[in-house]
């Protein structure tokens, strides 16, 4: 245990100077772009940033899921580390803007989080509360495969077929949730053409130049959240007898 602890430390250490590194960047770029604070409406951005910061997006995924894997034993280890590395990651974030921008003004405050394949957008408590599960998610299973199978092993802790069914379903409702409003307003405002890609010549946000997100889908939010709860708890309960 005490070897596991030490990675732990270790990964929080690299998570929340990963959660810096993306603030320093956010600031800089609202620095440029929001001269006056951010807020929606967002404003177009030149397609040489907006491809840039898609593939730095990218690359910040890689680089969370590369300290995974070279810091896990197995499969399944590898897989929590790389999840406890995301959550912190993106929890420090938000607590580094706070600290640097005094931003956001509160949890409900609204803040675009992703743009892979389309911009998410959701109060900053949605992906908050993510991070919060995903890190209890990783310490059941990093805690029960410490217990079951030990340090020294190459095997990892099993997740059910029907358990894996309800963490993909339960993400994929949290993830749609997040892209709900922004699909709503190119549907009914936007055209076939209207979302941004790699290959388009115009600018990143020109179809929305408009758009204020108007309301979040909690119920949604909230199912996929129960559902991935759901299975956690099958889990902890199933690998505790």
């Amino acid at each position: 245990m005490k070897q596991i602890f030490k990675t732990i430390v270790w990964l929080t250490v690299f998570s929340i100077a990963m959660g810096f590194l993306e603030t320093s960047v956010v600031v800089y770029l609202r620095k440029i772009y929001y001269p006056d604070g951010f807020k929606f409406p967002l404003v177009p951005v030149t397609r040489n940033i907006a491809t840039t910061e898609f593939f730095r997006e990218m690359a910040t995924i890689i680089m969370l899921l590369g300290a995974g894997v070279l810091a896990g034993k197995n499969s399944m280890q590898r897989f929590a580390f790389f999840l406890y590395c995301f959550a912190i990651w993106d929890i420090f974030y938000y607590v580094f803007l706070k600290v640097i921008l005094d931003w956001p003004f509160s949890l409900f405050t609204w803040d675009i989080l992703f743009l892979i394949p389309v911009p998410w957008v959701g109060p900053v408590i949605a992906p908050c509360i993510v991070s919060l599960t995903m890190i209890v998610f990783a310490f059941v299973i990093i805690y029960f495969n410490e217990k079951v199978v030990g340090e020294n092993t190459n095997n990892g802790i099993h997740i059910s077929f029907f358990e894996w069914l309800l963490f993909i379903f339960g993400s994929i409702a949290c993830i749609i949730s997040f892209m709900w409003d922004y699909i709503l307003y190119i549907s009914n405002y936007g055209n076939d053409k209207g979302i941004w890609t790699l290959s388009s010549n115009k600018n990143m946000f020109e179809e929305v130049k408009n758009y204020v997100p108007t309301s979040f889908n909690w119920w949604l939010f909230g199912t996929g959240e129960l559902i991935i709860v759901t299975a956690i708890l099958m889990i902890y309960l199933r690998l505790k007898k």
